[in-house]
């Protein structure tokens, strides 16, 4: 989008919502069970609810119903298209709250100009929500706010509705005993086009030794189908007790729910200082402490994975160069540990400059090297090409924002598409000109073990 166009936009908005009123309700709770909340609003708020929370649990939302819903359905300027509604929409807050502001959650989907037909049906291009009953905890206290945005002049008895539905929601989830979720029984399990994507792998990898591009990051897709729906309570909670140390996010479209645990920031600011995660090449966990100790050198050392990190720091460091100062990188990387996998991991630090945003660097990191590839464009031309499937939202931007700005957005990686009786599994690896076919299809299986073992549906060496 050009400036003129931008201007253009913000002008639209700005005039549409004036119309509008943005009023907020925040009262303090005992804590409770952030997932109780969100099962408390299955009866009246299925298909629009949101979860999320920090890999450090320090901060948790749930979001219930839908007080506004922004989506983007040009595949153009739709992060410009977001950061300036939802800015409008702030500047109609009629009472702000000091401790929690309200929050706009949602995500983007990967590359909206694959044309490739798509499970993602409910997805637009960008799909973000403010929820009408938010709860935060954070720093050991718990928040539940209402949101109404009306065009009404007179709201009183919306407001008094939506008090009385927030206390039973509150009430529902402090006193109802918390279900047993019980893991889905896996009636099939489907790797989609493997053959295809196998020899998608010969053919990229020779592209790159043509010099057309430096890496490819190629995913495919497996299908799992499920002897009876599965709740997005239950997809939510089976995510959290197989990744803790992860990032947990969950988002509701109607019949459809995106869920993952993904252990990868893209980024965060908070009171204008931005932190980015560079997470970029892999090695499986050991069965004992000296074998993955072992295992975790190997990584450190591996030319191959430091090269793929490396075009991540690279790319990450000179997008936080043209959005931020004090840019802070480290010279090596370090090595992060979950359950199945390690991986190198290098933080990037700095501070916001006046005018720039988190939308501005959610824009501008998406796709970093870890997911699309180098050069960007050329990457991004080549999965279109050759992947043999649409990503939808699968390792593209999730996250929030709050009306000052502050908020936090993660790769949708180790992650799923629940479609009542069947998911969707995704998993990828950064090709390069000496990548082979087995060796990249056995890394996949490593990516995906965190949602197969969450949905039932482990590898046969695992009991």
């Amino acid at each position: 989008m050009n400036p003129q166009q931008y201007s253009s936009t913000n002008k639209i908005a700005d005039t549409r919502y004036l119309k509008y009123q943005f009023y907020t309700e925040t009262i303090e709770v005992s804590r409770m069970s952030a997932l109780a909340f969100f099962e408390a609003g299955e009866k009246q708020h299925k298909g629009k609810r949101m979860f999320w929370q920090n890999r450090e649990k320090t901060f948790t939302m749930v979001g219930l119903g839908h007080a506004h819903i922004l989506e983007a359905l040009n595949p153009h300027g739709r992060f410009e298209e977001v950061k300036s509604e939802w800015q409008s929409l702030c500047r109609q807050i009629v009472n702000e709250e000091p401790d929690v502001q309200p929050i706009l959650f949602g995500g983007f989907s990967f590359d909206p100009l694959n044309k490739t037909q798509s499970v993602w049906t409910n997805f637009p291009q960008a799909y973000f929500a403010v929820p009408a009953f938010q709860l935060v905890i954070k720093d050991d206290r718990a928040y539940v706010s209402i949101h109404l945005v009306t065009k009404k002049t007179e709201s009183f008895n919306d407001f008094e509705a939506l008090r009385k539905e927030r206390d039973r929601l509150i009430h529902a989830a402090q006193v109802s005993e918390l279900k047993k979720y019980e893991k889905p029984l896996v009636t099939k399990r489907t790797e989609i086009k493997k053959d295809d994507y196998l020899a998608s792998i010969r053919k990229v990898t020779e592209v790159i030794k043509a010099k057309q591009a430096e890496k490819v990051v190629i995913s495919r897709a497996l299908k799992l189908d499920f002897a009876k729906p599965l709740s997005a309570a239950s997809a939510l909670y089976q995510a959290s007790e197989e990744q803790p140390e992860s990032f947990l996010f969950g988002l509701e479209a109607g019949s459809q729910f995106f869920f993952g645990a993904t252990p990868e920031r893209l980024v965060k600011v908070k009171d204008r200082q931005a932190l980015s995660t560079c997470l970029a090449g892999s090695i499986p966990r050991g069965r004992t402490v000296e074998r993955d100790t072992q295992l975790g050198e190997e990584l450190l050392s591996d030319k191959k994975n430091r090269s793929e990190h490396q075009y991540v720091v690279s790319m990450i460091s000179k997008v936080f160069g043209a959005h931020s100062t004090h840019v802070s990188v480290p010279k090596t990387p370090k090595l992060m540990k979950i359950r199945d996998i390690q991986h190198l991991y290098t933080p990037v630090e700095g501070e916001l400059m006046p005018g720039s945003t988190l939308l501005d660097l959610v824009r501008d990191l998406h796709p970093t090297p870890a997911l699309g590839g180098e050069p960007k464009q050329e990457a991004l031309s080549l999965i279109r090409q050759y992947e043999t499937m649409n990503r939808g939202y699968y390792a593209a931007p999730v996250g929030w924002i709050d009306a000052k700005g502050n908020g936090e957005f993660a790769v949708a990686i180790r992650s799923a598409l629940l479609n009542e009786t069947e998911a969707y599994l995704y998993a990828g690896g950064g090709i390069v000109e000496d990548s082979t076919p087995e060796a990249e299809y056995d890394e996949t299986w490593v990516k995906f073990r965190p949602m197969l073992r969450a949905l039932g549906g482990q590898l046969s060496d695992e009991s």
